[in-house]
């Protein structure tokens, strides 16, 4: 039996108003190709849903949306084994693997069913779209040749501390970039860490809300960090422990 293709489909990186999203970070093939798909894997049924919602306001999608089979896949803590979640691919039907935001696989739990889906021989097709940690390294002006992704540092003040050192001798070692993600509401803390930690001269790049109205993108020296932080300034949104963030450092 010939087996179904696992679409790796890009999300939008923002929760809010896709509908006006949609058009200047999804190319209209990959909206073409998500609305002819009706079998899923998705990290958030919710936001997959919202997702396709945009999708059949370019391209309408080829069955209903209640008749669209979506199961969720979080990581080894999900209910459903990566296993069970590609018996469709392996009887012939093609599906989608779909992120809570940006690119499928990237920072994101779905790498295993990828990995899975190589193994049993599905041909696996990425599509183009928006990745928050690309498009900040290119904003910050930093090593593209060098670089390394951390996911989320540590959450404990020592162990954080140590990791965020050892970060800055490797960057300065190798002439390297270093991003990392962190939870919304710990962004403040984060920046504090780094400010209070790190060399006066080492660069650091924030980046907020890519490809959003309210994007914001700001590289200084740590110095210069902590002149705006004593001076409050404006520069510096006042909801800053609601928006997702890429820390990027070189030193």
């Amino acid at each position: 039996m010939k087996k179904g293709q696992l679409f790796l489909v890009p999300n939008t990186l923002g929760e809010e108003n896709r509908e006006s999203q949609i058009a200047h970070v999804i190319p209209p093939f990959v909206a073409q190709i998500a609305a002819q798909l009706d079998c899923w894997i998705v990290e958030n049924a919710k936001t997959a849903r919202s997702f396709l919602g945009a999708v059949h306001q370019i391209t309408p999608l080829r069955k209903p949306m209640q008749e669209i089979k979506m199961t969720q896949w979080r990581g080894p803590r999900s209910e459903v084994s990566p296993k069970d979640l590609i018996t469709p691919l392996m009887q012939g039907q093609d599906m989608g693997l779909m992120s809570e935001a940006g690119l499928p696989a990237i920072a994101d739990p779905g790498s295993e069913v990828v990995a899975l889906a190589h193994q049993m021989g599905i041909q696996v097709r990425p599509l183009t779209g928006p990745n928050s940690l690309m498009l900040a390294l290119m904003a910050s002006g930093m090593s593209g040749q060098h670089f390394s992704f951390h996911g989320y540092l540590p959450i404990k003040g020592p162990e954080r501390l140590k990791k965020i050192k050892s970060i800055e001798q490797d960057s300065k070692l190798h002439q390297s970039a270093h991003l990392w993600i962190e939870t919304p509401y710990r962004n403040s803390s984060m920046l504090l860490s780094l400010t209070e930690s790190l060399h006066p001269q080492t660069q650091l790049c924030l980046a907020m809300d890519l490809t959003l109205e309210s994007e914001l993108i700001i590289r200084l020296s740590i110095e210069e960090w902590k002149k705006l932080l004593l001076a409050k300034s404006l520069q510096l949104p006042q909801d800053l422990d609601r928006r997702p963030a890429v820390f990027i450092l070189q030193a």
